[in-house]
């Protein structure tokens, strides 16, 4: 019987400790086709119900983010896309429309970074990537890119003090990830959209090392690509709870909440 009372209060005191931890949302998006089925009062009650300190927003037709940075400046922090809707996707890094576009829009508004784009490969060296890139440094933002190692590298030759927030990790193995961040210590990745690294409350064995290593290099992210995706937030955010309390609670906190608010938070304040 004491066995079993204290297993049920390690399971309690587990589940506490998970529960306890805010989250910092490094990846969402809020575009047009979100706009009429989940209303800004509807993703801001969502984003508070789910425990999310701040979220990195950005989204296909950029008026989205804006409706939800008027109505929860403290919550919701912008980020540029250089898509105006989800079909340029593939083509924008070859659209030179897009560049004034960009420039149009930081002129009006306050972004935290560009992004997320997706980009692979030798297109990071087209013209309008690298125009991108010089938009970004002059407005000092981050990059936010969906790519491969091999992208990354790129814009990096193209600018070597950038920061760049590397979504889903690049997809990558958890090998792949360490040994780019050992690389460029100017280089973030959000776990958006991956299940790999955590399951059964536990994270994987693989991961465990690359997150001891470099603690303050990750952020958990939702990726609400689709509009329904909004109604998962809050199950991502205690599925992330629970995988994040298997790790020293120093370390839950940097990728949970921490790195994410030292990088972007002070944009949510600016006026």
């Amino acid at each position: 019987m004491r066995a079993l009372i204290a297993s049920v209060l390690l399971v309690l005191s587990i589940s506490v400790k998970a529960e306890a931890l805010p989250i910092f949302d490094a990846h969402l998006h809020y575009s047009h086709d979100a706009w009429d089925s989940v209303p800004p009062a509807d993703v801001i009650a969502i984003l508070r119900k789910a425990g999310v300190r701040r979220a990195l927003v950005s989204s296909s037709g950029d008026d989205g983010q804006q409706r939800l940075y008027a109505a929860a400046p403290e919550l919701i922090i912008p980020e540029l896309r250089p898509y105006r809707a989800r079909g340029e996707i593939g083509t924008w890094f070859r659209d030179e429309s897009v560049i004034p576009y960009l420039g149009e829009r930081l002129q009006k508004h306050r972004y935290a970074g560009i992004g997320e784009f997706h980009l692979f490969g030798a297109d990071a060296d087209l013209p309008v990537p690298r125009r991108m890139v010089e938009l970004a440094r002059q407005h000092k933002l981050f990059l936010h890119a969906h790519s491969d190692a091999d992208a990354i590298e790129r814009l990096f030759r193209q600018w070597p003090q950038a920061r760049i927030l590397w979504a889903h990790a690049g997809f990558e193995r958890p090998e792949v990830v360490a040994e780019m961040l050992r690389k460029h210590r100017n280089l973030w990745a959000d776990l958006a959209f991956r299940t790999d690294h955590g399951s059964s409350g536990k994270v994987d064995e693989p991961w465990r090392g690359v997150f001891l290593r470099f603690p303050d290099r990750f952020m958990v992210g939702t990726d609400t690509f689709t509009p329904e995706r909004w109604h998962y937030v809050p199950g991502h955010a205690e599925w992330s709870r629970a995988w994040l309390s298997s790790l020293p609670r120093e370390v839950a906190e940097r990728i949970a909440w921490k790195n994410g608010e030292e990088l972007f938070g002070s944009a949510a304040s600016q006026d």
